[in-house]
């Protein structure tokens, strides 16, 4: 018999309110149905009505953990229409916050997996490690989220030595505790049971459904923007695009925390370029956006982020589109949901790291 199980708007799973009607036959599920749209708040329409410095900060709060990646997206699309080269130092300075956004993202969603699994200290111990992040945000950018770092043309502010031996420290602390949450996944038997062998996504419908992601790369779909089309300064740097073939949730974890190490070395050799780079600029001044039109492209840690930027020669957009990577990433979910049971639904969705507050917009 099909037995239809609701989950959300409100639900303990869900952090934002968005509906997944699980169809089951006993405790398997055959089917899902999603409705989304509950989180709508018009961002890209009242962006018409608002500068672009104005702008800027209005996307910035499209996702607080998103909050580096929305903006540069929305000035690359920026700076494209107006052939603005940025300058070496500000590409620098922002792909540091960049990674460290996504080292501070992917130790959030370790901490949630853990919560959601039911190991609550295994959370506790992910989330006080977040921190050392979060305190170097803070000291560089004067906030935790929602930085205004960016403007058109580059930073508002620059990264000093006085920022880096503080960075340098919390990025060794940040390494260490990531060997020791990798081998956590890898060796606890609770975790291996609920993540090993759940969420099967293969990879043929991952290049299907256009995923994009850790959710896109767990499953050897190698996509990532930073290689893929590089922007900021990631062709300046070494790192590894982390790519597996498991295609199951546990997939998905391995990629995010390997990731982490690779942020790390992104940000070493970034601080090692600034220091080279001393006293350079960190922005040049756009006095007025021509006609026409840009985009920007940009690997947030959930995946691409694409912003569309359309200009009238005002001081005013006349149109900004915005697609974010759970937009692409969740209609995978109904795939990867097929032959498992209702008890895997929360750690399934929640292995996409879903934010409807970014989708809906």
């Amino acid at each position: 018999m099909d037995v239809v199980v609701q989950f959300g708007p409100q639900h303990l799973a869900l952090a934002e309110p968005e509906r997944l009607r699980v169809h089951a036959e006993g405790e398997k599920v055959v089917n899902v149905d999603i409705a989304m749209g509950y989180n709508h708040r018009g961002i890209e329409k009242l962006a018409e009505r608002k500068t672009y410095e104005q702008d800027i900060l209005l996307v910035e709060r499209i996702c607080g953990i998103c909050s580096m990646s929305h903006p540069v997206a929305f000035t690359q699309a920026v700076e494209d229409i107006a052939n603005v080269t940025v300058p070496e130092r500000a590409n620098y300075s922002r792909m540091i916050i960049a990674e460290l956004e996504r080292i501070h993202s992917h130790l959030l969603w370790a901490g949630i997996a853990a919560e959601i699994i039911g190991i609550e200290t295994l959370f506790m111990y992910i989330w006080r490690d977040r921190e050392f992040v979060l305190d170097q945000l803070e000291i560089i950018t004067g906030n935790r989220n929602h930085y205004a770092w960016n403007t058109v043309g580059g930073c508002r502010k620059d990264i000093t030595e006085k920022h880096i031996p503080g960075l340098l420290t919390a990025l060794d602390v940040v390494e260490r505790r990531t060997e020791y949450y990798i081998d956590s996944f890898l060796r606890n038997r609770t975790i291996k049971a609920r993540l090993v062998g759940t969420g099967i996504l293969p990879r043929e419908d991952a290049r299907r459904l256009c995923t994009v992601g850790p959710l896109a790369r767990a499953s050897g779909y190698a996509v990532d923007v930073r290689k893929d089309d590089p922007h900021l300064a990631y062709d300046k740097v070494d790192f590894e695009k982390i790519v597996l073939d498991e295609e199951d949730n546990m997939a998905r974890a391995k990629v995010r925390l390997l990731e982490i190490i690779e942020s790390v070395k992104i940000i070493r050799q970034a601080v090692t370029a600034l220091r080279e780079l001393s006293g350079g600029e960190i922005a040049v001044k756009v006095k007025q956006i021509p006609p026409g039109e840009g985009v920007g492209r940009y690997e947030a840690p959930r995946g691409e982020v694409f912003h569309y930027v359309r200009s009238n020669g005002t001081f005013y957009p006349e149109r900004v589109k915005i697609r974010a990577p759970t937009y692409a990433n969740v209609q995978a979910v109904p795939v990867m949901l097929q032959g498992d049971t209702l008890g895997d639904v929360p750690i399934t969705l929640a292995s996409i790291d879903p934010c409807f507050c970014c989708t809906d917009r």
